[in-house]
């Protein structure tokens, strides 16, 4: 055998796998180490020929006949690089024929080597070991969801684990194999030859939620091929479910979610037990086929298929699917709740979990009821939303029983219908002018109402508020356990749980506000301090702070008034001595005028009557300081009422009690003025003396006429505001407080009859007679104050103008009396000064008479239009404004 046939015999003979990168490394080995490369192949194949024997035994169990080619190829080699190496062994006696050998020799291993590399290069590359392995994943929010990380997948199997083709395998065969491979699949796992689809990526949570998408591989016959894609969504389902629970079971999403991922799971496992029967069946009953393992399965197939289309929906509505563009918009429309974690000191990063719209707690019980209203009409699937919606309400209804029966709130998820603003504290009582502790303290979350509560939600709220009052002053034994109440959403005594519960709470504070704080007394205190009813008090503090409250209103000394009026207080023998609340009643110094400051809220929101008390905050933060008052004009009472009572006598309906208290001020203040200016000219001479000259004695008349007038207007208003307004409203206010109304009913509680009567309509009945007061004594309607503060105003100055410049002007106007004035002023008689005075006298009537006037007109027009009560003053006025017979 000739160089060439050796060298083509060696070239053609096939290349171990294995072997075959070892040999080209030796080869190169060889060209750098200066040794002939074919003492390093034969060496190389020496030893990769043994390892190929140790590695026999475990490669014959699959592949024999690739044994043998690679056994045969690897002596054949060792043949031809055996025989090329007799050459270099000869004599040199060989002469020219050895030189000539040797030259063969050299071009032969120069083409070994270029084919060599040919070779390299057109050989596939090697495989890499299999050696898969497990991980654990970090810990997350879910306690039981399951930290094993992802098996590979089977796209990743290397080509000598790969199973026979199933276009190679009988019928039977095939069934056979499908059977063992569906058993894995029910579980989530991909068999030998049911794989997932491409596109499915168990590491992204988006495809583990929506469920892998199992492929069947080609050569299948069509019939095993159907039955098998039937039975494969219920596969899809099981590892969407598992994914489901584990996503859902995160803290964030509520212990309603908790509470319906823990009954799937459940569910989950009967599943994996039918599972594991199935498997019992396969390997002990040898007539079981792909039928019957679709007809086991059909029954919980239905139920996976339910259980995976709500999960669904549910993951759309918490946005961890496909998410509408405008809930994405509606992020942060939930303006109170972003306030709130503000000032609890959270943050508000984008795409953090407090800040999207989560679907929990009612949002899910109202999922799971429309559901079970659809499917009403298939006996599988309204059982098995009952057993969702009746275990998933049961974290539900603990919370609401805790609310109804001991007025707290258990929600460390905030999926509780109520809302519960802990920055509002009972302290803020004090300085609350819109009733924020009662009406914000707790709220309802109009978008998270189970549908099972939109009837009765406001007794909910009320219920719950009412015994949260009653706890904090002691009246609730919250240790005391909730025993015999409705624990599901399903159960019969579930709406008498909610109204039994409302009408409890409702009396227990009733009873503790009516009985046990006195409201009633609070009520004719209030009365007796700021409708000045039963006044001797006041008129004595008056008298003796008249000094002090002549002042500025700047520098008026507060502390001295309080001690004044502590003193009158606590004189024996006046009424408010008995008084037990005289300790709660404050003097303070107003900085704004009455008028100016009602004109300010009438301008901004006209007095709404749903919501009066906005209007009035705004117009405290924006009203100027009048710097031109005084101290009548200043002057206003505090009272400060203990909690419960500050519930219903809140800063609101003191600000109320305020205005009313300050406009009857003004009216007696202004009648003490002209009740003095009559007893001034009844004590002057010029006035008591009869003049011989006419038309000073008509002048007396007129000033007298007027003055009259003035104070009949100021006496007749204050008995209009006093006996026609605040004591008829005040005797309705007691009826319905003390039930005498004749909508009122009667309960006992404890053994005390009550009225039947919620607090809420209390507080709204003290409210509503407190806005009447207001508008009847035409303190809400700006034109009727623009007349009232003008005639007060000209009342005002007339007294002052009487009391300095006329007395002086009557004795140099009187002929009797000129040269006889107490003064020293040395002019006598002045026959031009009654010109002056009754010039000046005509600007007050003509300002009086018109302005009175227009308040009659105005008082026929809003007697006709709101209050029919003012028709009355405007009778009893119309005889001021008659004109006078002639002197």
């Amino acid at each position: 055998m000739s160089v060439n046939d050796r060298r083509a015999s060696h070239m053609n003979a096939p290349r171990p796998r294995v072997a075959s990168n070892r040999v080209g490394d030796a080869e190169r080995h060889a060209l750098r180490s200066g040794a002939s490369p074919l003492q390093s192949d034969n060496a190389d194949h020496r030893g990769s020929t043994s390892s190929q024997k140790n590695r026999m035994p475990r490669e014959q169990q699959n592949m024999t006949s690739e044994k043998r080619s690679e056994r045969m190829t690897i002596h054949s080699k060792e043949r031809s690089q055996t025989r090329t190496r007799n050459p270099v062994k000869e004599s040199s006696s060989a002469g020219n024929r050895g030189e000539w050998e040797r030259s063969r020799s050299k071009r032969g291993v120069q083409g070994d080597i270029a084919a060599s590399q040919a070779r390299n290069q057109e050989k596939e590359p090697e495989e890499v070991p299999w050696n898969p392995h497990a991980s654990l994943m970090p810990h997350s929010t879910a306690p039981l969801a399951t930290r094993v990380s992802v098996a590979p997948l089977a796209s990743t199997l290397p080509q000598s684990l790969q199973p026979t083709p199933l276009r190679e395998l009988s019928v039977d065969t095939q069934e056979k194999a499908l059977l063992d491979d569906l058993l894995f699949v029910f579980m989530g796992f991909e068999g030998q030859y049911i794989h997932y689809h491409s596109n499915y990526d168990p590491a992204v949570e988006k495809d583990r939620l929506t469920g892998p998408v199992f492929q069947l591989p080609s050569g299948l016959d069509p019939t095993l091929r159907d039955l098998t894609l039937s039975m494969l969504k219920m596969a899809t389902h099981y590892s969407a479910l598992e994914a489901f629970v584990e996503v859902q079971s995160r803290a964030e999403f509520g212990a309603v979610s908790h509470a319906l991922c823990a009954t799937i799971r459940k569910i989950l496992k009967d599943y994996l037990i039918l599972i594991a029967q199935l498997e019992s069946q396969l390997l002990n009953n040898p007539s079981f086929t792909l039928q019957l393992l679709h007809l086991h399965t059909m029954p919980t197939s239905q139920c996976l298929a339910q259980l995976h289309s709500m999960g669904q929906e549910l993951l759309r509505r918490n946005g961890l699917l496909d998410q509408d563009l405008d809930e994405s918009i509606d992020d942060f429309d939930d303006v109170d709740n972003i306030l709130e974690q503000l000032k609890e000191g959270g943050d508000l990063v984008p795409g953090a979990m407090s800040s999207k719209k989560i679907c929990k707690g009612g949002n899910v019980l109202r999922l799971l009821t429309e559901r079970l209203a659809t499917y009403s009409g298939d006996p599988t699937s309204k059982a098995l939303l009952e057993r969702l919606l009746r275990d998933a309400s049961r974290p539900y209804m603990t919370m609401l029983n805790e609310w109804l029966h001991h007025g707290g709130i258990k929600d460390p998820h905030a999926e509780f219908l109520v809302k519960e603003q802990k920055w509002i504290k009972r302290e803020k009582l004090e300085e609350d002018y819109t009733d924020e502790y009662w009406e914000k303290r707790y709220t309802i979350r109009d978008n998270e109402v189970p549908p099972q509560l939109d009837s009765v939600r406001d007794k909910v709220l009320l219920a719950g508020k009412y015994l949260n009052v009653v706890r904090e002053c002691g009246g609730v034994d919250v240790s005391k356990e909730v025993k015999d109440v409705p624990q599901t959403l399903d159960d019969p005594r579930f709406l008498d749980n909610v109204n039994a519960a409302y009408t409890y709470a409702n009396a227990s504070l009733l009873n503790l506000l009516l009985t046990k704080n006195s409201l009633t007394t609070r009520f004719r205190s209030l009365k007796h301090y700021f409708f000045l009813d039963r006044s001797d008090y006041f008129s004595f503090f008056l008298e003796i702070g008249g000094p002090e409250l002549r002042r500025p209103a700047q520098a008026v000394n507060v502390s001295k008034l309080q001690s004044l009026l502590d003193l009158v207080l606590r004189q024996p023998g006046s009424i408010a001595a008995q008084d037990p609340f005289k300790e709660d009643v404050k003097v303070r110094m107003n900085k704004v005028g009455l008028t100016k400051w009602l004109m300010q809220v009438v301008s901004v929101s006209g007095i709404d009557q749903d919501n009066p008390e906005a209007g009035m905050q705004v117009a405290q933060s924006h009203v100027e300081d009048d710097k031109n008052i005084n101290g009548f004009e200043a002057l206003e009472l505090d009272y400060s009422v203990p909690f419960p009572l500050s519930l219903v006598i809140s800063r609101k309906t003191v600000l109320r009690y305020q205005l009313v208290f300050r406009h009857l001020l003004s009216l007696r203040h202004h009648e003490n003025l002209l009740v003095g200016c009559w007893l001034d000219q009844s004590k002057s001479t010029c006035w008591r003396h009869k003049s011989s000259d006419r038309r000073v004695e008509v002048w007396k008349r007129r000033a007298w006429s007027l003055r009259s007038k003035m104070l009949i207007f100021v006496q007749q208003l204050l008995y209009f505001c006093t006996a026609e307004v605040i004591e008829p409203n005040w005797q309705n206010l007691m009826d319905r407080v003390n039930g005498a109304d004749a909508q009122g009913s009667e309960v006992t509680v404890n053994g005390i009859k009550q009225a039947n009567r919620t607090v809420d309509e209390l507080m709204q009945d003290h409210v509503d007679f407190l806005d009447t007061c207001l508008k009847e004594c035409m303190l809400t309607q700006a034109k009727l104050l623009k007349i009232h503060s003008k005639i007060l105003m000209c009342c005002n100055m007339y007294t002052s103008w009487a009391a300095s410049a006329v007395g002086r002007g009557l004795y140099l106007a009187d002929p009797d009396l000129a040269g006889k004035a107490p003064s020293s002023d040395p002019r006598g008689y002045d026959p031009t000064r009654i010109a002056k005075l009754e010039e000046s006298l005509k600007r007050y009537e003509d300002h009086f008479t018109r302005h009175l006037r227009i308040l009659m007109d105005s008082l026929n027009y809003y007697a006709a239009t709101e209050s029919v009560v003012l028709l009355k003053l405007a009778h009893v006025l119309n005889s001021i404004t008659k004109e006078d017979g002639p002197v």
